[in-house]
């Protein structure tokens, strides 16, 4: 008796469940657009604090990330195994450079006292607490997202090594590859807003 695999559902399933995560950041786009336009001043201000070149080096990370993602992708649907492990691999090394830099960004905010609740933030314009609560939402929860794409991508890694994903059967890793994507597609809607639009 052979094993029923629906590549069709699998797909739609992760294209129905990418639509949900888009809804949920939509949604906190629209937020930030709502409170931008009531305090563009304090946006401005608060905006001017952050790093663009962080914000630069992690986008360029990210953007490169995707590309490692779809070549390991292609690898392993021409039956380049090692090659395809070597990309995922190369992924999840910069999925984790991502998580350091972004680490030292908040670390360096924490240290003088710029986070939610704090006595320096909170007497700062109303506005600029509302910035900073969205930007640590929003970056922390993409932040989220780009740890549970590292586990997934983690455990492809071992299933293509393992030679459960091949040439014939490599939809689990194409699944994965879109929720990379979305994450990087995520990030370049956050680092102008964040960074870049003062």
């Amino acid at each position: 008796m052979t094993e029923h695999r629906d590549y069709t559902g699998a797909k739609l399933g992760m294209w129905l469940f990418l639509f949900t995560e888009i809804l949920l950041f939509g949604g906190l786009f629209l937020v930030y657009s709502v409170y931008r336009s009531m305090y563009p001043a304090d946006f401005h201000a608060a905006a001017a604090e952050l790093s663009v070149l962080i914000g630069t080096v992690n986008t360029v990370i990210l953007l490169t990330s995707s590309l490692t993602m779809a070549l390991a992708i292609s690898a392993v649907q021409r039956g380049g195994r090692r090659l395809s492990l070597a990309l995922q691999a190369a992924t999840i090394g910069m999925g984790l450079l991502f998580l350091v830099n972004k680490y030292f960004e908040w670390s360096a905010k924490f240290h003088h006292d710029i986070f939610p609740g704090s006595e320096t933030l909170l007497q700062r314009e109303h506005g600029q607490i509302l910035f900073y609560g969205l930007y640590y939402a929003m970056t922390g929860l993409h932040g989220l997202h780009v740890v549970a794409g590292l586990i997934i991508i983690g455990i492809m890694l071992a299933g293509t090594a393992k030679g459960r994903i091949n040439a014939g059967d490599n939809v689990r890793l194409e699944n994965a590859g879109l929720y990379w994507h979305l994450v990087d597609l995520i990030w370049i809607y956050l680092f102008p807003l964040f960074y870049l639009i003062t």
